[in-house]
């Protein structure tokens, strides 16, 4: 059996960051289409994210954006879990292996750093999709971490949305 794909989709400024210090995302939002997120969206049936990203969302979005997927926020709290959501409390890397062996289609590292650092530690992650947008920011919360990981990658695609330009990257694995 083929294990699922556990792929970072996220759009970043040119220098690298995915919001602004104070989380702010209105750079992202003057954006003119959906630069490939319905085409990606289909192409996945679990999300995960940490529970800052989580809490931004449901302080930002009207509705849960990810309804008709299966949805783990990881958390160090002890919460409940919703209709839309479950929280996971224990080891992050045991719990993502365990999806990754499960029947479906890929699973999407929805944000933020800690959560993609911590997948990159143990060579986790098998593709990023980064859209690079036409603005600098010049400090803010940064897509990568300085961590204890490096990798290797293998572009497999570039497409332009307007200004935007997405890399799309296959993780080598060691």
């Amino acid at each position: 059996m083929q294990t699922r794909k556990l792929i970072l989709f996220i759009a970043a400024s040119l220098d690298g960051y995915i919001a602004t210090k104070e989380d702010s995302l209105d750079w992202l939002f003057s954006v003119e289409g959906d630069n490939g997120y319905t085409e990606f969206y289909e192409s996945v049936d679990t999300v995960l994210m940490g529970k800052r990203t989580y809490d931004w969302i449901m302080d930002h979005a009207e509705d849960f954006p990810y309804q008709n997927k299966a949805c783990y926020v990881f958390t160090r709290t002890d919460e409940k879990g919703t209709e839309h959501v479950q929280f996971v409390h224990g080891d992050i890397v045991s719990f993502t292996n365990q999806l990754k062996q499960q029947e479906g289609k890929s699973i999407w590292i929805v944000g933020g750093g800690e959560l993609l650092s911590a997948f990159m530690k143990v060579q986790l992650v098998d593709e990023l999709i980064l859209t690079l947008a036409p603005v600098l920011l010049g400090s803010g919360i940064p897509l990568f971490k300085e961590g204890e990981y490096q990798a290797s990658l293998n572009l497999k695609q570039t497409r332009t949305f307007n200004q935007f330009v997405e890399l799309h990257y296959e993780v080598k694995k060691s």
